[in-house]
C-alpha cells in the first residue's frame, strides 16, 4: 500500500500529469511522468507521488483490482528512487490482465528508464531484488560474440 502522501487522488492531479507530462508506452502499461523543476517548485521536498488507471478494458473488477494491487506494489518499491516532487500515472493496458508481476515490473522499469527517471537496475541491492530475479551471468571473455536479435 502506498502511503497517503505518495498517492495522486484528485482528478485534477491526474489531468495535469497526463497533459503536461512525458509518456512512455510498453506492451502492458503506459507511464506518464511529470517532474517539477526545483527552481520553480514551491514544495521541492515533497515525495514522489503515483496514481493508477485501470479501465474496464483490462477485465472485470477482480482482474482490475489484482492488476492495480500488483502495480501499487511495484511502484511503491521504486518510488524512493524517483526525483522529489515528481508525479507518475501508470495506466494499465488490456494485456496486463494476464501478465505476471515480473512482466509488469519489467515493463515499468523499461518505461521509467525511457523517461530518464531511473537508470540501470534501479540500484536494487542483491538483498532487495525480487524473488527469481537473479543477476545476469557474464559471458567469458573468450566466448564468441552473440550476433542474434536483441528482441
Amino acid at each position: 500500500m502506498l502511503p497517503a502522501a505518495a498517492r495522486l487522488r484528485r482528478s485534477e492531479d491526474f489531468r495535469v500529469v497526463l497533459r503536461r507530462g512525458s509518456r512512455a508506452g510498453r506492451r502492458r502499461l503506459v507511464v506518464h511522468a511529470l517532474t517539477t523543476d526545483p527552481s520553480e517548485a514551491a514544495d521541492v521536498t515533497s515525495a514522489a507521488r503515483a496514481g493508477f488507471v485501470v479501465s474496464k478494458a483490462v477485465g472485470n473488477s477482480v482482474v482490475r483490482h489484482r492488476v492495480a494491487r500488483r502495480l501499487r506494489h511495484l511502484v511503491s518499491a521504486r518510488l524512493g528512487t524517483l526525483p522529489a516532487g515528481s508525479a507518475l500515472v501508470v495506466r494499465a493496458l488490456p494485456p496486463s490482465a494476464t501478465a505476471s508481476s515480473a512482466e509488469l515490473g519489467a515493463d515499468l522499469d523499461a518505461a521509467l528508464r525511457r523517461l530518464g527517471l531511473v537508470s540501470g537496475r534501479l540500484g536494487l541491492s542483491p538483498s532487495r531484488r525480487p524473488a527469481g530475479d537473479a543477476p545476469s551471468p557474464t559471458r567469458p571473455a573468450d566466448a564468441a560474440p552473440d550476433h542474434g536479435s536483441a528482441v
